[in-house]
């Protein structure tokens, strides 16, 4: 029986992920066009001219509990409300000219990723509370506009398509591919798997923070 694969968010600049607690139970996507047509008097419907794209929106629902240990909500919803602060380490920020912006974001679960994204909008709900007042349990809305162009969700995603999609793996601190191979196939001699499926040709020169595709082994 696979295990379950929990969504987590990629943070532009950090290495540490936000991981989502539960799986959203659904999460919508959406895009649109720009199209002008000027209406004449006593003419009918006009012709149509392509006036570019929109950004594309995603809106997810996120659930996070902390009941079973008793200790604030509050320590993992504090990390979604920091993805709307300005973050000054980002490139191209400058004080002088204040250029500064909050990082994007990209929802990734199992071998799906989305595009990059802000987080454009956020309502945060504490719905459960001990009988001391600490919160325990809140829900959190976000709305994420695309940062820039992508592929994400379309076929052009690499994953897609195939028979058995990949996996994602964040390179930490001291891993090997031997050991990433030893964790996901429980045989260290695999790592020459994901090296092909990465491009990697020195398997010792990993870089901390990176993103793997890690592919399922056939039945």
């Amino acid at each position: 029986m696979p295990l379950t694969e929990k969504a987590f968010l990629e943070i532009e600049g950090n290495s540490a992920t936000v991981p989502c607690m539960f799986n959203p139970a659904e999460f919508s996507v959406s895009r649109s066009n720009s199209w002008y047509g000027e209406s004449l008097a006593g003419q009918g419907v006009p012709s149509l001219q392509y006036r570019g794209a929109q950004s594309g929106s995603m809106n997810v629902s996120l659930t996070f509990d902390t009941t079973d240990t008793g200790d604030p909500v509050t320590k993992h919803t504090g990390r979604i409300l920091t993805l709307m602060d300005i973050d000054p380490s980002l490139p191209g920020t400058d004080a002088q000219s204040n250029n500064a912006r909050p990082p994007y974001v990209i929802f990734h679960w199992g071998n799906m990723h989305s595009f990059k994204a802000v987080v454009s909008a956020l309502n945060l709900q504490f719905v459960y509370f001990s009988s001391t007042g600490v919160p325990l349990r809140a829900r959190v809305d976000l709305s994420l506009t695309q940062f820039e162009e992508s592929n994400a969700f379309g076929p052009q995603n690499p994953t897609s398509g195939t028979p058995q999609p990949h996996r994602v793996h964040r390179v930490q601190p001291g891993e090997t591919l031997d050991r990433i191979a030893a964790k996901y196939y429980g045989d260290p001699t695999r790592w020459r798997q994901i090296a092909a499926a990465n491009g990697i040709v020195d398997p010792l020169a990993l870089r901390n923070g990176s993103l793997l595709s890690v592919p399922r082994l056939g039945s």
